[in-house]
């Protein structure tokens, strides 16, 4: 934590809340400790509209829009947190709190306002990294994946890759593969990374939850991808990384994750799974 943050569920802002008052915002923690969440020690608010929320190291990141949400849709949010909680309840729940129109009362900004500046060098390795797609759909998926965007990203500091799709529909957007991934490690690990995000696109495109359970890790042995890929990361001896993706268990469900106990993973709903060697 850094200095001068708050601690013990207040609510912090990650960026400029458009259109949401600070009085709603700052209820929000109230608002869910009130319906049960427990064990929580902040509760940051964004307005990313690929990641509804995500848990990660007790830490809560939640879409500032949910602030103007009914306190059934809070309840949702409160089960599908709870590790006890069956899988079936949770799926119910998550539903239930994603059918809510968080942007109609936070909007976010653009995805072209988002957009990274280019770099000398972008449109060859997009060319190739699209180049690569194509052959890899073509090898192992008998060309039946859609084509999708392919983008750098500068911000992925431990992920490798993600899939972002679209809240409500499902719909894929695009394949974000990290800038440093690229430079640090060799072509046949950006090969598997890809190759890893486009299961995840074989999930979305065929209507199964976005997440590492059984369905993605038999299509993962079966095109030869591993479902927790592990290396030394390059520039720190003796420290051993394992990829697996931020996936929604369904959790990413747009940078979700995975099975298991939704405290001990970064569960981001909405729509972007990321391939995190930490």
């Amino acid at each position: 934590m850094k200095a001068g943050q708050r601690d013990s569920g207040e609510v912090q802002r990650d960026s400029g809340a458009a259109g949401q008052s600070v009085g709603l915002q700052d209820s929000l923690p109230i608002r869910l400790q009130a319906l049960g969440l427990h064990d929580i020690e902040r509760v940051l608010t964004h307005s990313n509209r690929t990641v509804m929320l995500s848990l990660n190291k007790r830490v809560l990141r939640v879409h500032r829009g949910y602030a103007s949400a009914p306190d059934r849709v809070l309840q949702a949010i409160v089960r599908f947190l709870n590790p006890r909680v069956t899988r079936a309840l949770r799926r119910l729940a998550e539903r239930e709190f994603l059918a809510f129109p968080v942007e109609e009362h936070a909007p976010s900004a653009t995805r072209a306002e988002r957009r990274e500046r280019a770099r000398p060098g972008d449109i060859v390795l997009i060319h190739r990294l699209g180049g690569l797609h194509r052959q890899l759909n073509a090898q192992y998926f008998g060309g039946a994946l859609g084509e999708i965007p392919i983008r750098l990203s500068s911000r992925m500091r431990t992920r490798l890759g993600e899939l972002a799709v679209e809240i409500r529909s499902g719909r894929p957007l695009d394949i974000a593969i990290s800038r440093r991934h690229i430079a640090r490690h060799g072509w046949s690990e950006v090969e598997h990374t890809m190759l890893h995000e486009m299961v995840h696109q074989w999930q979305a495109e065929t209507r199964l939850p976005i997440d590492h359970g059984r369905t993605f890790r038999q299509k993962a042995r079966e095109v030869g991808v591993l479902p927790q890929a592990k290396r030394m990361v390059s520039g720190e001896a003796g420290r051993l990384a394992t990829g697996s993706s931020e996936a929604l268990q369904p959790t990413q469900i747009g940078q979700q994750q995975h099975d298991g106990d939704p405290a001990a993973h970064d569960h981001c709903l909405t729509g972007v799974d990321a391939l995190d060697p930490n």
